[in-house]
């Protein structure tokens, strides 16, 4: 189902997103490793928005949609 699949892709994006953040809280300089995993997240960011616009139109995530994403990574 589309839905399905719209709600996984935006589920991933916000994971990704959140450890982008992460990675920039760092307060030391990022590795090359670390530097490669940033950089391979962005381009996965970037072809997810992309099939997301390949869809059609949806909805940006909620602050709950946010918060329930949150609260699966923790539990």
């Amino acid at each position: 189902m589309i839905t399905d699949t719209v709600s996984a892709i935006k589920r991933e994006v916000l994971q990704l997103i959140d450890l982008q953040i992460e990675t920039l809280k760092q307060t030391s300089p990022l590795d090359s490793s670390q530097l490669n995993d940033y950089q391979a997240r962005s381009q996965r960011i970037r072809k997810l928005y992309e099939e997301l616009d390949r869809i059609g139109p949806t909805q940006l995530p909620t602050s709950n949609e946010r918060r329930v994403v949150d609260e699966t990574r923790i539990g």
